[in-house]
């Protein structure tokens, strides 16, 4: 790997903004909202230097990385690097974080920790999306737990510390048993004990053993995707959380659990997942069913775009486990379209109830009417996330499917009805909203969105929009890195007499 700076200026350039932050005064309001802001444009125009240097026809694995000793003789060290995987979700992550700080724009009690938080957050995300050494991935990844747990605990609505703590203990104990895991690897490691992510993948495993290490990782991954039935933290952690809090949990913080699944879970236990990918898919289709059917029942509109989470992270880990390109790549691009989608409805969200204190859907209709601006822009980023031909979701959607029909076959007629389930709760949901009669008075005189908040808004739809239209230069990145997963994926390393059971998962 090369030994370039930029991936690292990345990293730690939200930790400077923190420093910043320090020195000024709390009752500065919007010094502060302004500094963050431009730390994470900084960080932004920063992370777009990575993406002009990614080379997607450069033969080695990761690109732009480091490699130095950190702590030698326990073998840690500061290893980074991306590829196809990884940049996308690294540009997702500085994409959307100063549209996090625009939203925030409500925020005013504590306001200078409630940006250190955001900041530090920031750089949690995108290590654990760098990190190559196993131990400074479970740093960051820990690191990205806490900021998020005081966003929710200090700044969220109604049941704050409740949905905090069962975010926080949720994670916590998916994360224990990944770090059992990991230091067991540590120790099998065939050139002595070490985290290096590289060296591990070499290590020899019988499939026994496989099963056992993947389901440790898989705990704490199938936690914050979140997989059916550990799911039940989300639907808390998004209703309570304040709207930057809930743009970053959807857009980015789910992302983290497929991920790993696609990162370290398959990598360093191939045999493990093609044995466990029948029970993985059946999941997924359960949690895109279930989460689908649920989200029509909702009647606070915040719960029904969190439920939504449930039902599209379920064909993204559909698409990674059917063990074919097509749904690989169509499981990373979804990734990035569902962070977009969601992140935009959050935002829709948070100005709706910034402006009527209330998310009933009961509470509205005719909202077209009063506010066209905002109903157009809440119609296009919903028919993105239904997977409407012509938007991001329809790419993703589409290229699961397709790679699902070549592997599991009999599995595209449900994932295909939780399409149509995905435009029954939206568009019904949107019809109730926005059209209709304006029944409620109070609904008369709501302000159209505002500079700011299409600020925070116009970036989302043109990407929307654009991934919809030419796919290609993110599919062109992805493909090379979703093909090394499934060869891997598809490859067996366990020799025969040491294999109790070949397991397969076609």
């Amino acid at each position: 790997m090369e030994d370039l700076p930029v991936l690292d200026l990345v990293i730690f350039a939200p930790l400077a903004g923190i420093l910043l932050l320090a020195f000024i005064p709390k009752e500065r309001l919007d010094a502060l909202r302004y500094v963050t802001l431009g730390v994470t444009l900084v960080t932004f125009v920063i992370s777009l230097g990575v993406l002009g240097q990614f080379d997607p026809s450069a033969q080695e694995q990761f690109q732009l990385g480091s490699s130095l000793q950190w702590i030698p003789e326990w073998g840690i060290g500061y290893i980074t690097g991306i590829d196809g995987v990884s940049l996308w979700m690294v540009m997702l992550t500085t994409f959307l974080m100063p549209l996090g700080v625009l939203a925030s724009w409500s925020v005013t009690k504590r306001a200078k920790p409630y940006f250190i938080f955001f900041l530090a957050l920031e750089t949690g995300l995108l290590g654990v999306f760098v990190a190559l050494d196993m131990f400074l991935f479970y740093l960051f990844w820990e690191a990205s737990l806490v900021p998020m747990y005081f966003l929710i605990g200090m700044w969220g609505y109604g049941r704050r510390i409740y949905a905090a703590m069962k975010f926080f203990l949720f994670t916590l104990v998916g994360s224990l048993l990944m770090l059992v895991a990991i230091v067991y690897l540590y120790f099998q490691a065939p050139g002595g004990p070490t985290f290096s992510y590289v060296e591990l993948l070499d290590t020899p495993l019988t499939l026994d053993v496989q099963r056992l290490l993947f389901l440790g990782f898989f705990a704490s991954f199938a936690v914050k995707v979140p997989l059916v039935p550990l799911h039940t933290w989300l639907p808390d952690a998004h209703t309570e959380a304040p709207t930057a809090g809930s743009v970053l949990l959807a857009g980015v913080l789910l992302k983290l659990g497929a991920y790993g699944l696609i990162r370290f879970a398959i990598p360093l236990f191939p045999d493990a997942a093609r044995d466990l990918a029948p029970i993985i898919v059946g999941l997924s289709i359960v949690g895109i069913i279930y989460g689908a059917l649920i989200a029509t029942m909702q009647r606070d509109l915040k719960r029904l775009v969190a439920y939504s989470s449930v039902a599209h992270l379920g064909f993204v880990t559909l698409g990674i486990f059917v063990g074919s390109v097509q749904g690989m790549s169509g499981g990373i691009l979804q990734m990035v379209s569902h962070g977009l989608s969601s992140g935009a409805l959050f935002m829709l969200v948070g100005a709706l109830y910034d402006r009527r204190h209330s998310r009933q859907i009961a509470d509205f209709g005719g909202l077209a009417k009063t506010v066209p601006v905002f109903a157009g822009i809440f119609l296009l980023v919903a028919l993105s996330s239904l997977g409407l031909p012509g938007l991001s979701g329809f790419v993703g959607e589409f290229l699961i499917l397709l790679g699902t029909f070549f592997t599991y076959r009999w599995w595209v007629v449900p994932a295909a009805f939780g399409v149509v389930l995905a435009a029954i709760y939206l568009l019904w949901s949107y019809q109730r909203v926005f059209h209709g009669e304006v029944t409620n008075e109070a609904n008369r005189s709501l302000p159209d969105l505002n500079p700011r908040e299409l600020a925070m808004l116009a970036p989302i739809v043109a990407l929307i929009v654009f991934i919809g239209v030419y796919p290609k230069p993110f599919l062109e990145r992805i493909e090379p890195s979703a093909q090394r997963v499934v060869d891997t994926f598809n490859r067996s390393t366990v020799r025969p007499e040491t294999a109790s059971v070949q397991g397969g998962g076609k």
